[in-house]
């Protein structure tokens, strides 16, 4: 197959980005032709976002050769504003300044003529578990793979759920291998009635020989209030958006702790007595999702779910619809 591999997370990078050039190596080995469009950077929870107004600059990143080096991945590279010559065998990624929907509808229509149709979009692995639709209707990983099926092109979101951070080398390539398993199997034995699936891979020892279990994505909610928090007058620069990154994935080693924050936080106005308008008070607020709402919600749910399966170190496998479906029942005029 031709595979076109995106993600969220940006070009391969021990700190935000470890698993892309594992999974695209796999990929490679089982045989399929894998074309390459990421993000140039981190562009985590932006959903199926396109940066409106915004002109596009590619960049062309060559990844060196995968080693291990201290227990890590040594999985960097080379960029170059200019693309290799026509006549090089130098394996060549494009990475552009926008989001994964941008970079699937780019990869799609803008590049690799040469090498065939796309066969198949795999949308990751995302750097952390993408389950439960709190999580997956701001993933950008879904999102790309949302891109492609609204493109008509099969697709798959795949993430890899990590339980700590210590980027086993060997674990990582084990989950790949399954990973180009799973991705084999769903192409070969695709459900007209699904327009992509998302796929969650725990990172486990021995994860190949784990279930892999067909399961519905849990439908939780936010249920602690605000996802951000009311902090005083910033004296310096926003944080970037891995450091922003990093710290939720330290929560995720931190699930089921007592949650970071601060609490009661004010209506946000103050309307004086006598007053027909509301004053509102200057505020300034950080994003600071609370996480334990989620696992909260895998924690109390019955079997059978995205995060149950995850939470038992099983592998999840999801179809999904690449559409908000209506409620049925509702026809004909309001009378109002």
């Amino acid at each position: 197959m031709h595979i076109l591999v995106t993600n969220d997370d940006g070009p391969p990078s021990n700190q935000s980005s470890p698993y892309v050039h594992s999974l695209v190596t796999s990929l490679q080995s089982a045989g399929h032709t894998v074309s390459v469009v990421l993000p140039h950077t981190q562009r985590s929870w932006i959903g199926k976002a396109h940066l409106v107004g915004k002109s596009i600059k590619p960049t062309y990143f060559r990844p060196a050769p995968l080693s291990e080096s201290n227990g890590r991945l040594s999985n960097t590279g080379t960029t170059s504003a200019r693309p290799l010559p026509e006549d090089s065998n130098e394996e060549e990624w494009i990475l552009v300044d926008s989001t994964p929907a941008s970079c699937v509808q780019i990869g799609l229509h803008h590049y690799f003529k040469s090498r065939g149709p796309i066969d198949l979009v795999v949308s990751g692995p995302n750097y952390g578990r993408n389950t439960t639709a709190v999580f997956s209707l701001s993933s950008g990983t879904i999102g790309g793979a949302m891109e492609a099926a609204v493109c008509g092109v099969r697709s798959i979101a795949l993430s890899f759920a990590f339980f700590n951070r210590n980027d086993d080398p060997a674990i990582i390539a084990a989950a790949s291998a399954h990973s180009v398993k799973v991705i084999d199997y769903l192409a070969k034995n695709w459900d007209p009635n699904a327009h992509l699936y998302s796929v969650n891979v725990p990172l486990v020892e021995k994860v190949g020989e784990r279930k892999t279990l067909w399961t519905e994505m849990l439908q939780n909610r936010w249920t602690s209030g605000s996802c951000f928090q009311e902090i005083e007058v910033p004296e310096e620069e926003d944080e970037g958006a891995e450091e922003v990154e990093m710290q939720m994935r330290e929560a995720e080693e931190r699930a089921g702790r007592k949650e970071q924050g601060v609490e009661g936080a004010s209506s946000g106005y103050n309307t004086p007595t006598g007053a027909n308008h509301v004053r509102y008070t200057h505020k300034h607020f950080k994003w600071a999702p609370r996480l334990k709402d989620v696992y909260q919600s895998v924690e109390d749910a019955e079997p059978g779910n995205d995060g149950w399966a995850v939470k038992e170190k099983y592998t999840s496998v999801t179809p999904l619809r690449a559409n908000f479906m209506h409620v049925a029942g509702f026809k004909g005029e309001l009378e109002l």
